[in-house]
């Protein structure tokens, strides 16, 4: 967990970037808790220490090891442990609570926190746009996916007819909370045309390998390596449509 939270947790990478004096972070009350010292649970405080009592404890319990006492340092992930710890000492020696506590640099220095700044503008503004185009990415989701296999075995086949012929397994996914009946079609070369199911029906949540054959007239070629266009249509309804490219190849 110690070296985790120190090398990998990316909350100490970027908060230095992000907060400045009315920002609220853990800190230790030095006006408060200074000069440090042990000493026994009597009712009143010794006159020359302050309210830390020098347990180490809040040491103990950060996951990466650092000393809040030695002010904010980038290992500290804001876990807060170090305030729970400190708050059960405070309350076992009859002191006040906080002094080690969620609060600002202004705050400490006597001064007073700023809420509304430019800063808190600018970081509720670009929330604000991520969360738009959050909500925008999944209101256009199109709940189909296809990914197209071709089969390894044969780059291409003679059809005994004249005609070459491709061979695909189309592998589709219905991600919708609803049964659809898809359409499957072929586009991209002159005559090109579709063997095999040209109509699958998928259930909500299920996935099917559909194996297809692509035949075309090697004569309306222009290349020996072709781009074809895949498109599957939901036939209740057309919005859920996925279009994907991939190679048709014949011969030299």
């Amino acid at each position: 967990m110690n070296r985790f939270a120190l090398y990998m947790c990316p909350y100490a990478r970027f908060q230095s970037a992000m907060f400045d004096k009315d920002t609220l972070i853990v800190s230790y009350d030095e006006a408060r808790g200074e000069p440090r010292g042990a000493r026994k649970r009597v009712v009143e405080k010794p006159g020359d220490k302050g309210d830390c009592v020098d347990c180490t404890l809040c040491v103990q319990v950060c996951p990466t090891g650092i000393d809040i006492r030695n002010g904010l340092q980038y290992e500290c992930i804001g876990c807060a442990a170090c305030i729970d710890a400190c708050d059960s000492i405070m309350d076992k020696m009859g002191y006040p609570r906080g002094l080690v506590r969620y609060t600002t640099e202004h705050e400490l220095q006597g001064g007073k926190t700023h809420i509304l700044r430019g800063r808190t503008f600018i970081y509720a503004g670009l929330l604000l746009a991520i969360t738009a185009a959050l909500m925008y990415s999944v209101m256009q989701r199109v709940p189909l996916e296809m990914d197209i296999i071709r089969d390894r075995n044969a780059l291409f086949r003679d059809t005994g007819d004249g005609n070459i012929e491709n061979v695909f397994t189309l592998k589709i996914m219905n991600m919708d909370e609803r049964e659809h009946h898809y359409a499957i079609s072929v586009a991209g070369i002159d005559g090109i045309r579709l063997q095999g199911a040209e109509k699958v029906h998928l259930g909500a949540g299920k996935v099917a390998e559909v194996p297809v054959k692509v035949v075309v007239n090697p004569d309306k070629m222009s290349s020996r390596s072709q781009e074809v266009m895949f498109h599957i249509e939901a036939q209740d309804d057309p919005t859920v449509a996925q279009t994907q490219k991939a190679r048709f190849l014949g011969p030299n």
